[in-house]
């Protein structure tokens, strides 16, 4: 069954609630105490299953990232949390350092799923990719990069930019699409205002900032942004994830023959991650932090902190893992604004939202019959997105 329709349209909210409303009383009384049945056990019920477990019955799935970063948060939660062990699967994980990498990986085979920006697979598919990269599961939605000036500017307005230097990104890449497409919501023309540099690998830019001061900015992701403002040799004056609006900036992707021939796998992925976006979205940033510390071991608690809150007070990461066509259109907006889409690509093509909606509708029906037939007292302690479905 297509699910999609939940998210594509405003209206299906309401149809749902409709639907249930008209549904068989007798089938929604015993789906409801079922659903009681099993939340009225105890927690040590499912305990002696989940220590159990044998490793060598897990399903081995390998996941190539195009960055190791913070920014990532959900995801290892996730990890750390043993949300992946619990839906059977053992995943390998695998830094690409690099969207071009990364989609080289899935294509050929030696990553079974794919974490980049989307528009990586937009790209493959306008080369005539014969086994498309669909993306099933969008993690983050902000811009997850910072602009960063030699000297403390309070009161920054992108205007402030005209005649300076900036150490950016490479072309065709989302943080300097993303950049661009700032400057020109702005008023300034990227080409004739300004002068950025794009000559400087990923991750190089912010020792590039502090070996030359020719430059008078650069757009880092933390941690180096964060690791400028401790050295003292920068601060962050804008952040782009902000100032660029809701973008789908990083997503989950698989070949579509990998999709089809292996559904539960895909099934149990989305449901892991699902879990540790719940996490994000119900715990603080120290105690995001405190889980994901063993991922960054070079990286003191502190600094972690600090950058998870960051990005939490700028509402990075979404409430659930379904990939909208709003976001999709808009990303095409960014791709075509900076000359790097042939054609329009049709939603439908590359996005599936089937797996995530099933993922998300499970929640919710629960959560409706929980509503019926529970105290209503649950309602505090649900999440969020799905109270913002049920009122």
């Amino acid at each position: 069954m297509n699910l999609s329709f939940l998210y594509a349209y405003p209206n299906s909210r309401s149809f749902l609630k409709e639907y249930l409303h008209r549904k068989n009383k007798k089938w929604i009384a015993l789906a409801a105490a079922v659903v009681l049945a099993v939340t009225a056990l105890p927690a040590t019920a499912f305990a002696e299953k989940k220590d159990s477990t044998d490793d060598k019955m897990l399903t081995k799935i390998t996941l190539n990232e195009v960055a190791h970063s913070i920014f990532y948060a959900p995801q290892y939660v996730a990890i750390e949390e043993g949300y992946f062990k619990d839906e059977g699967l053992d995943m390998t994980l695998i830094t690409g350092f690099g969207a071009d990498k990364t989609m080289t990986a899935v294509i050929s085979g030696e990553a079974d799923i794919g974490f980049m920006g989307a528009e990586a697979s937009i790209y493959a598919y306008q080369e005539g990719a014969t086994d498309p990269v669909v993306n099933f599961a969008q993690l983050t939605q902000r811009a997850g990069n910072f602009l960063v000036a030699r000297e403390e500017m309070p009161d920054f307005k992108w205007e402030d930019l005209k005649g300076r230097k900036v150490l950016g990104g490479r072309k065709g890449g989302m943080p300097e699409m993303v950049f661009e497409y700032i400057l020109k919501q702005n008023g300034l023309d990227p080409q004739k205002d300004l002068s950025i540099d794009q000559s400087i690998d990923f991750g190089a830019t912010a020792a590039a900032f502090t070996g030359d001061d020719s430059a008078d900015f650069t757009v880092e992701f933390e941690p180096s942004a964060t690791a400028l403002e401790k050295q003292g040799a920068g601060y962050v004056v804008a952040s782009l994830g902000v100032d660029s609006g809701y973008v789908p900036y990083t997503s989950y992707s698989a070949k579509t023959s990998y999709m089809e021939k292996n559904p539960d796998i895909m099934q149990k992925f989305t449901d892991a991650l699902q879990k540790g976006m719940d996490y994000v979205q119900s715990h603080t940033p120290e105690e995001i932090a405190e889980v994901i510390e063993p991922q960054f071991p070079e990286t003191d608690l502190d600094t972690i902190t600090a950058i998870v809150k960051r990005y939490y007070d700028q509402d990075t990461w979404k409430e659930n893992l379904v990939f909208g066509q709003d976001g999709f259109e808009l990303l095409q907006d960014i791709l075509e604004d900076a000359g790097e889409l042939k054609e329009r690509t049709p939603y439908t093509e590359l996005v599936n939202t089937v797996i995530c909606a099933k993922c998300f509708l499970m929640i919710c029906l629960s959560l409706i019959l929980l509503l019926i037939y529970a105290d209503i007292r649950v309602f505090s302690s649900v999440p969020s997105y799905c109270q913002r479905f049920l009122t």
